[in-house]
């Protein structure tokens, strides 16, 4: 049975597209293989690892008689990345062997029948449904993302909180040790609701998703969430549990509020992390005195590393210890000239970092003993 013949351009555009969700190691194997169906005269990419399913279509001419099928996706990237970018690559399914050919090059791939692959239930009421541009969504997940737990057996802060509010989406992750919060206006949301996006998810969304001002449809129900843009539609699974109250997290009680050059106090942390110790908690010092902040980190070696940077505060000095790499990160994804670090003046008190201009965003970081 011929399957499709088409550039190396063409196939791999949809391959990658859902190949980032496969597996390389399942308790299924046909979870490591990628769906391909006719659907009208376009070919349809199936991924599926039973918390996310992703689907894109080829818009290549495929033969009447074409059945679904079901190879090895990466496999079939790895051949595809091999062969010629403009070279012609045919398909053909027979015996349960799918045969490539490509500029004189032959692959056979085992397969397994479309119709065993599993597909997450088809949802045919959605209680929530708005539209946000790709760069907003992609702007909310990007400012929070690094926040999130990984693997933690509080498997909801394994995931980002959405929070629908008329007019506005709200985006919360915490990993118990510092908590980021951001928003975007969004006019098409009329309902309320909250839920929890698996982490997996998240990162997907930020791979898939460009800077432009192309619509993505948001759409909820029990258990479930859609996310539909360009070619791409993406299903994921919900994180069951209850989240954190973010609200009680983020403190409104601060005296002092800071406004620090971004890049200057990046780059000085950075400089410092060069020789901090190489534990879980990676601790780094702060020491706001009189119009001048000093950095510090040392490690079991007995080296150590010390910075200056000049800053406008006249108040009581306050040393404060942190995981550097928590400051790294909003350092690192906020593009704002300046940020403003607001402290309580206590030692052991949690931080909040904002951005000049965005009023929605808030990072709340706890302290070290030091």
């Amino acid at each position: 049975m011929q399957l499709f013949q088409a550039s190396t351009d063409a196939l791999l555009k949809p391959l990658l597209t859902v190949v980032g969700i496969v597996e390389r190691k399942t308790t299924m194997q046909i979870l490591s293989n990628v769906l391909l169906k006719k659907e009208g005269d376009k070919m349809a990419f199936v991924a599926n690892d039973m918390l996310i399913q992703i689907t894109t279509h080829a818009n290549f001419g495929v033969g009447d008689d074409v059945e679904s099928v079901t190879v090895a996706a990466r496999k079939l990237q790895d051949i595809l990345r091999a062969l010629p970018a403009a070279g012609q690559v045919s398909a053909s399914v027979t015996d349960q062997k799918m045969t490539i050919q490509c500029s004189g090059s032959r692959f056979s791939l085992q397969t397994l029948p479309g119709k065993n692959f599993p597909l997450l239930p088809i949802i045919e009421q959605w209680q929530h449904n708005f539209t946000m541009t790709q760069s907003s969504l992609r702007r909310l997940f990007n400012m929070i993302h690094y926040a999130m737990a990984h693997q933690d057996i509080r498997f909801y802060l394994n995931g980002m909180l959405m929070v629908l509010e008329p007019g506005l989406v709200r985006a919360v992750a915490t990993d118990g040790h510092r908590l980021a919060h951001a928003a975007e206006d969004v006019a098409s949301v009329t309902s309320e609701a909250s839920v929890i996006i698996p982490r997996k998810t998240v990162d997907q969304m930020l791979r898939l998703l460009d800077d432009s001002d192309a619509e993505v449809q948001i759409s909820i129900a029990e258990g479930q969430i859609r996310f539909v843009f360009g070619d791409v539609e993406l299903i994921s699974k919900l994180v069951e549990g209850k989240f954190p109250d973010y609200k009680r997290v983020i403190p409104t009680d601060y005296t002092v509020h800071l406004r620090i050059n971004r890049e200057e106090l990046l780059q000085n942390l950075q400089r410092a992390a060069i020789l901090v110790s190489e534990d879980k908690l990676r601790t780094i010092k702060l020491h706001f005195g009189e119009n001048v902040l000093r950095i510090s980190s040392s490690n079991l070696d007995q080296e150590e590393a010390k910075m200056e940077l000049a800053l406008d505060y006249n108040g009581e000095p306050i040393d404060i210890g942190f995981n550097v790499t928590y400051l790294l990160d909003v350092l690192n994804t906020a593009k704002t000239e300046d940020v403003i670090v607001s402290l309580k003046g206590e030692s052991n008190s949690p931080v909040l970092i904002s951005l000049p201009n965005h009023e929605h965003f808030r990072y709340v970081v706890m302290p070290l003993r030091i």
